[in-house]
């Protein structure tokens, strides 16, 4: 273990590693994507949610195993860098680090319009910039302070996300009908690949938790139990969601028609304001779940000599890495503010399938290099290799749905990982020299 992992406080348990899983999921996808997947899948949608969770599972299990290795921070910039060395751990932290952030920052505009359209009235723009900036400095602060307070905010959101979902679920299964809940055939989907990519995005997010082992309380069984667990009830309650979408909205609606007017057709105005909090809610609780990750990225990256020291500090009285925390948020509040995010945001996903693979890849490598007491306790998948096989063909299939206008986004931002990774290097080797 390293010396700033040391001094890092293991403040989230099996809780709070949970509520990092459920933030890192539940954002605003399931917001967005409902009537998109019933326009391609109709009846079929529900059963497409959960069986593409169950698929994506292979995915989340091999994370969890990676997981059981190690008790420090960083997570997939750990196994890659362990696996392919310093260059390859760089570059694939870097890739979903960019993913996270600019993800934030795309949230953070996406929340503040939810208020500004909930509060309405002619100043909308500059409430939805006011919301912006305060949710990031707020939850930056929060978490410079202490990861503890960081893990209370998420659960609060957490909480206020999840009653209204569950509240929708519960009235609307009545009017579930026994074809919507199993269609007969013909089953037909249109644009399977797309759809699926698309609706992957629900799903992506957990290795969230990976990132905090340094901070979670004994990571080797805290984190494959709540990642498995927690990926599998969120797609349950995917399922559920979707179901009463498509019970609820008629089929001529499905390109217009979101949750929030599944909650006016059930309960009227007052549903559907318990919906647009939800989904206020939901978002600010992936945004606080990725400002704990995120941020320690970089610090994983600084901590192994890719990125300046500066960035791998602790601070002296909360226990946090407080430069990683301000850089994370200073990043996110730039781009919200000026919108410059949009391009990142079309190549994100592609970004961290890519980086889903390299970590799947280094799963061999780590396995063999564990010593005897390590292995000991680490969460070992049965069938050998054929699980994480699984998973990084479903990765590399996701990825080939990708439009080639992503990986040019894609090289571009990893490239310039490149040339930061360069840099550093050099600084590094001329003062070795003197």
């Amino acid at each position: 273990m390293r010396a700033d992992d040391a001094n890092l406080k293991r403040d989230i348990r099996f809780g709070g590693a949970s509520l990092l899983v459920v933030n890192g999921l539940i954002g605003a996808g399931i917001f967005a994507l409902p009537g998109p997947v019933a326009q391609s899948a109709g009846l079929l949608s529900p059963w497409l949610f959960l069986i593409v969770g169950l698929l994506f599972l292979t995915v989340v299990l091999t994370f969890a195993e990676l997981a059981s290795y190690y008790d420090k921070t960083g997570g997939p910039v750990i196994y890659a860098t362990e696996a392919f060395g310093p260059f390859v751990g760089f570059s694939t932290g870097w890739a979903i680090y960019l993913s996270r952030v600019t993800a934030f920052a795309a949230n953070s505009v996406v929340l503040g319009e939810y208020v500004a359209g909930f509060i309405g009235g002619p100043n909308a723009d500059m409430i939805q910039i006011g919301v912006t900036a305060l949710v990031t400095i707020g939850l930056t602060w929060a978490n410079v302070v202490g990861v503890k307070d960081g893990v209370r905010t998420m659960g609060v959101f957490t909480v206020l996300k999840l009653l209204p979902l569950v509240f929708l679920i519960l009235l609307g299964l009545g009017e579930v009908t026994g074809e919507q809940l199993l269609p007969g055939p013909p089953f037909a989907i249109s644009d399977l690949g797309t759809t699926t990519l698309a609706l992957i995005y629900a799903y992506v997010g957990f290795e969230t938790l990976a990132v905090t082992a340094g901070e979670t309380s004994n990571p080797r069984k805290t984190l494959p139990k709540a990642l498995v667990g927690t990926v599998m009830i969120t797609g349950l309650l995917y399922f559920f969601i979707v179901l009463v979408y498509i019970a609820v909205i008629p089929e001529s609606e499905y390109a217009t028609a979101n949750l929030t007017d599944v909650g006016r057709s059930l309960a009227g105005p007052v549903g559907a304001t318990i919906i647009t909090l939800a989904a206020i809610f939901s978002i600010g609780g992936n945004l606080s779940g990725s400002i704990i990750s995120g941020p320690r990225l970089v610090f994983a990256m600084a901590e192994n000599g890719s990125l300046p020291a500066v960035f791998g500090r602790v601070h002296p009285r909360f226990a946090t890495p407080h430069v990683s925390v301000l850089l994370y948020g200073g990043i996110a509040l730039l781009l919200g503010l000026t919108g410059s995010f949009v391009i990142l945001a079309v190549a994100s996903s592609v970004v961290r399938l890519l980086g889903y693979v390299v970590c799947i890849a280094a799963l061999p490598t780590i396995r063999r290099n564990a010593s005897d007491a390590v292995r000991a306790e680490a969460f070992r998948l049965p069938l050998g290799m054929l699980i994480p096989i699984a998973g990084l063909l479903i990765c590399v299939w996701l990825m080939a749905q990708s439009k080639m206008q992503s990986w040019v986004v894609v090289g571009g931002l990893l490239a310039v990982g490149g040339i930061l990774y360069a840099i550093e290097s050099l600084r590094a080797r001329s003062e070795n020299a003197s």
